[in-house]
């Protein structure tokens, strides 16, 4: 009854473009921070975004290590009112 006809889909020929990302370097690590601190508010604030959401380690360029500390001290800030947990 109903016949689809699939149709192959062509590729365009010519050479391949690689892609070249540059490697983010860790923010803490460069400036030999000894720690990640809660009260540093302004520091924080640019790891948060404006609906008060975390930003990715892929995104900030921090290290695993670094990005797991630092939203520890995002989240010790937020209960202390430093920061705010939603945007308004």
């Amino acid at each position: 009854m109903f016949e689809r006809k699939f149709e192959k889909k062509t590729k365009k020929k010519g050479p391949l473009k690689k892609k070249i990302f540059k490697k983010k370097v860790c923010k803490f690590t460069p400036e030999e921070i000894e720690g990640i601190d809660y009260k540093d508010v302004n520091r924080l604030r640019y790891f948060v975004t404006e609906r008060g959401k975390v930003i990715p380690s892929r995104i900030s360029g921090a290290s695993a290590k670094s990005q797991r500390h630092l939203v520890r001290q995002i989240k010790i800030a937020r209960e202390l009112a430093l920061l705010p947990f939603v945007a308004e």
